[in-house]
């Protein structure tokens, strides 16, 4: 399976100069752990809950504080066309827990690890020639 399959629907984008306060607000109404941050139509950081735990214990001030000083910045992206397996392993390495997929330039989604699990484990949904 290629990660195209698990990018279905679109990314929530937040602009780097949105304050804390906004991107909370747009996760929890979204309820995603994870936006794209972009200025334009450029992807340039991605903000998770991690970022705004990090926040938190710097008691950054949520309504005057933008993404871009708690985003990570530049993150590694993949094409749709890389298998699963192979990006598994790669957030198995790097230790993060979100893969921006990008083709072209553009942005297709987000896959959180947890979708790479639900994709590695058929068995977990029934049909597991062991049930």
């Amino acid at each position: 399976m290629k990660l195209q399959a698990l990018v279905g629907g679109k990314a929530e984008i937040i602009g780097a100069e949105a304050s804390l306060r906004d991107a909370i607000t747009h996760m929890a109404a979204q309820e995603v752990d994870c936006l794209a941050v972009a200025d334009g139509r450029e992807l340039v950081g991605i903000f998770t809950e991690r970022d705004l735990l990090e926040a938190n214990a710097d008691r950054a001030d949520l309504d005057t504080t933008p993404v871009a000083e708690y985003m990570a910045e530049a993150p590694d992206v993949m094409a749709p066309s890389v298998s699963v397996t192979e990006a598994a392993t790669w957030l198995m390495q790097t230790g993060y827990r979100h893969l921006p997929v990008m083709d072209e330039g553009e942005l297709l989604g987000i896959v959180a690890v947890r979708d790479l699990l639900w994709a590695l484990l058929p068995e977990l949904d029934g049909t597991s020639e062991d049930g």
